[in-house]
């Protein structure tokens, strides 16, 4: 059986007249994210690392921001598509540990939804799925509340 890990990353600033949706969660707030999609970093970057623990490329070859078929795209949906493909080269979910930096909205009340989401379009169980967040202390553009990032990290197996 043979383990693999990647690392995922993701930032996106935030844009008036759009919704916010993290991890497929729509959350309360006065602005959106920025993106071809629907822009929600969090499974962007959970995305990115599972495509980079099986060497399948990134998530902008596999779903390109020039192509319209993805404008306003569901990212659920996409990491349903990720998900196919690793189970089409018999990759398997271990874990996924995701953390959201954000000085704003508070997001404790949405993680629960958010890593449920997660765990069901992956095929796997809650516990394998960690979504976490925190602040910028007020640092750079994150601190002063200009966007989101993500740090993703996955293991999958083959077998």
């Amino acid at each position: 059986m043979s383990f693999r890990v990647g690392v995922g990353y993701d930032l996106h600033p935030f844009k008036e007249g759009r919704l916010l949706i993290l991890g497929g969660v729509e959350i309360p707030f006065e602005k959106g994210l920025m993106g071809h999609s629907d822009a929600d970093v969090l499974l962007h970057s959970v995305s990115d690392a599972l495509l980079g623990a099986s060497a399948l490329g990134d998530i902008g070859h596999h779903f390109p921001d020039t192509d319209p078929v993805f404008e306003n795209a569901d990212s659920l949906e996409l990491l349903r598509s990720i998900n196919n493909l690793l189970q089409e080269k018999q990759y398997r979910v271990v874990n996924v540990d995701a953390t959201i930096v954000a000085e704003m909205p508070k997001m404790k009340p949405f993680i629960l939804q958010m890593r449920e989401n997660i765990s069901d379009v992956l095929g796997c169980e809650l516990s394998q799925i960690s979504v976490k967040a925190t602040t910028h202390e007020k640092l750079g553009a994150l601190g002063r509340g200009e966007g989101i990032a993500v740090h993703s990290i996955a293991m999958i197996k083959q077998g």
